[in-house]
């Protein structure tokens, strides 16, 4: 399994950024996706989730109306899509890959992991 996420930069406050995550080494749309961040000095915390077939949407109250996720099973790929981002919005963003029928926001749900990629926003 590998999940490669990019896509990260160094933004304004107020502005977008979409982030990407390839996934490979299973059957892309049996599962569940997620997306967390981690800020320096902090735990790692849920951002969104979806589910595989039918894309049914969750966020975390602190991204929602401004965060959205989204995937392409045919390209094994899964994005989300940041706007109005805030200075506290700054972490870095992880895809991960739902594996344990656990809660859809917790790091416990999930077994695999990308990278990483960084979100600086600049006030």
């Amino acid at each position: 399994v590998q999940l490669q996420a990019f896509g990260g930069g160094l933004v304004q406050a107020g502005g977008s950024l979409r982030l990407s995550c390839v996934a490979s080494g299973f059957t892309f749309v049996n599962y569940a996706m997620g997306w967390f961040r981690q800020a320096p000095g902090k735990e790692r915390e849920f951002v969104a989730h979806i589910s595989g077939v039918t894309g049914y949407t969750y966020y975390a109250d602190s991204v929602k109306g401004r965060f959205t996720i989204s995937r392409d099973n045919s390209k094994a790929t899964v994005y989300l899509q940041l706007n109005s981002l805030k200075i506290e919005d700054t972490a870095v963003y992880y895809c991960a890959r739902r594996t344990i029928q656990y809660e859809v926001d917790s790091v416990k749900s999930y077994g695999d992991w990308g990278q990483g990629t960084h979100v600086t926003v600049s006030g």
